[in-house]
């Protein structure tokens, strides 16, 4: 017999949030469309091992269901109920092996929806229910097994007899929904501030393990070890790149060993119910920065620091990128790492050599979120809970004979997260050390 109630984890955001960001959605799309949203398959890694199952980002937005084979429909105006979820009924052959299952009833009653059927059943009860509409919004060529459904489901309307009515539009679905999610409610800052939290705690707990002779793996072991303590998971492979390995921007071997007089880049983030952070820190394996590594290290510093400035409403989203570039080229003229002027530099590109990279991204449910960068050509203006990284970074190639050599392998990059408030910036990870005089007396107290 299978037991009345499943053993679900609770939702950290609340039933009534899900169902808002529906109504909003279905606002946005009209009443005469079809919105449907596929959960994330199950992905296997070898044979019959699979990778560790995370939701598809817009579905859990809109669903908060965390169960893989499960389809959304979005129906406005359905006299029956908008909001239809397609699950996996529960079976106790398939509970013993892989746990509990919510099944249709705790779609309703936990999870929110207006109405639930197994997922065996969608191919004879969701083509009734798009017939007659105009439009359907979905995400193409996002899953190969789910357009494919899609248009089985097409075809069996056209040959329903005297004809189905048959939806005239496929719309792509992330312009309407990803602007709902570079707006964080006050729920989901919240979660970002608790993964933020956990994230900082694993960045210093690296930074005490971080001495020379000890390998990348160590710390990277060190890092996932305090991130899982806290009930979270890595919200990406972390980089852990010690002295030349940190030129390499997304450098994830993490298999050198630390040497005396390195520097170490870690960029590591948590991951706390699909929210996400991402800090990026740089210090010396051996507890003080050599004199080069240093003046790098206050450019960098004083760059971000310019940036964050940038982050408040009513700013464009690279006016922060801006700020950074002027700042960073113009510690490299002065190093004599550029030749000319800042300007001049600035103008030409000669910086991209240095600094190739932007110097922040949107941060939500994915690492790099989802949110237009610009509109009509322009640089997107900042508003309220947006939230975004500031990173700046200096990357030294260990082959580049156009500087002297004392500076050449040094890479570093300070990352912080930001949230746009009514009155600026909130930066989330404040509480990791980034001033090189406290980053000193922390490695040097271990």
């Amino acid at each position: 017999m299978i037991p009345s109630a499943p053993n679900l984890a609770p939702l950290t955001i609340a039933a009534e949030e899900f169902a808002r960001r529906r109504r909003q959605l279905m606002q946005m799309a009209g009443n005469e469309a079809v919105v449907l949203v596929a959960a994330a398959p199950e992905r296997m890694r070898n044979a019959d091992a699979a990778w560790p199952y995370r939701q598809d980002s817009d579905f859990h937005y809109l669903a908060g269901f965390p169960e893989s084979d499960a389809v959304l429909a979005l129906l406005p105006g359905r006299q029956h109920g908008e909001s239809v979820l397609f699950c996996r009924e529960r079976d106790v052959a398939h509970e013993r092996w892989h746990g509990p299952t919510a099944g249709t009833g705790a779609a309703v009653t936990a999870y929110g929806m207006d109405d639930a059927f197994p997922i065996e059943d969608i191919d004879d009860i969701l083509p009734g229910m798009i017939e007659g509409r105009g439009r359907v919004y979905c995400h193409f060529g996002r899953e190969p097994a789910f357009d494919a459904q899609l248009l089985g489901w097409m075809r069996r309307l056209r040959q329903l007899r005297g004809g189905g009515v048959v939806p005239k539009e496929f719309v792509a679905l992330g312009h309407l929904l990803h602007d709902l999610r570079l707006f964080k409610s006050r729920a989901e800052l919240k979660l970002m501030r608790g993964s933020a939290a956990i994230a900082v705690q694993a960045h210093l707990a690296a930074l005490q393990l971080a001495q020379p002779g000890r390998a990348e793996y160590e710390v990277e072991a060190e890092l996932l070890s305090v991130i899982r303590r806290h009930g979270a998971v890595p919200a990406f492979v972390p980089t852990v790149a010690g002295g030349a390995n940190a030129c390499v921007m997304h450098y994830q071997s993490n298999r050198a060993i630390l040497r005396d007089g390195d520097l170490l880049l870690i960029d590591a983030g948590a991951e706390l119910d699909c929210y996400a952070s991402d800090i990026s820190r740089t210090f010396p394996v051996n507890g003080r920065y050599s004199r080069e590594q240093r003046a790098l290290y206050e450019v960098v510093l004083a760059a971000q620091l310019a940036a964050i400035d940038e982050v408040r409403p009513g700013r464009p989203f690279g006016a922060a990128h801006t700020a950074a570039v002027r700042v960073l080229t113009e510690g490299l003229c002065e190093l004599g790492l550029l030749k000319g002027n800042a300007d001049a530099a600035i103008a030409d590109g000669r910086y991209k050599r240095f600094f190739p990279a932007k110097t922040g991204h949107w941060l939500g449910l994915d690492v790099h979120d989802v949110g237009d960068y610009r509109i009509d050509g322009e640089s997107r203006l900042l508003e309220p809970d947006m939230v975004l990284t500031v990173e700046p970074g200096l990357y030294i190639a260990p082959d580049d004979d156009s500087v002297a050599e004392r500076w050449r392998g040094i890479g570093i990059r300070i990352e912080d997260d930001v949230a746009v408030t009514r009155e600026g910036g909130e930066v989330l990870t404040a509480a990791m050390p980034k001033d090189a005089e406290e980053i000193e007396d922390l490695l040097n107290a271990r």
